[in-house]
């Protein structure tokens, strides 16, 4: 059986793989419950440990330590401690994570358009 497909306008069985593992890779990167959400509200400010902590409810300080470290490791995330007295610590996007933006804004977009799709069926459902 030949999996190449023939049609020159589609891509090929190659192409394909090499985007699913693109996929794999990234999510592999973003994976768990609240990388893309610390990402996405350091994109638009710089936030203390504390101010993350409190802004995602149901997170844990010991699980947000944990992806913190992640992200700053694989350089998506910046940590600048002050020299203040007690230190202080802030958290910002750097100029790599920043690339993810245009992907978080468009998770955002379906995000909201799912959710007037549902509650417009349990309005329908309703009637």
């Amino acid at each position: 059986m030949n999996l190449e497909n023939t049609d020159p306008s589609l891509p090929t069985f190659d192409d394909c793989l090499k985007k699913i593992r693109a996929i794999d890779d990234t999510m592999e990167l973003l994976s768990g419950k609240w990388k893309l959400s610390i990402l996405s509200r350091l994109c638009y400010k710089p936030m203390r440990y504390s101010e993350i902590l409190n802004d995602i409810e149901p997170l844990s300080g010991k699980v947000l330590s944990r992806e913190l470290k992640d992200l700053e490791t694989n350089g998506l995330i910046i940590r600048c401690v002050s020299g203040t007295k007690p230190p202080s610590v802030t958290y910002s996007v750097s100029d790599y994570g920043m690339s993810l933006r245009d992907l978080s804004d468009k998770i955002a977009e379906w995000g909201l358009q799912h959710r007037d799709r549902i509650r417009s069926s349990f309005k329908r459902s309703d009637l």
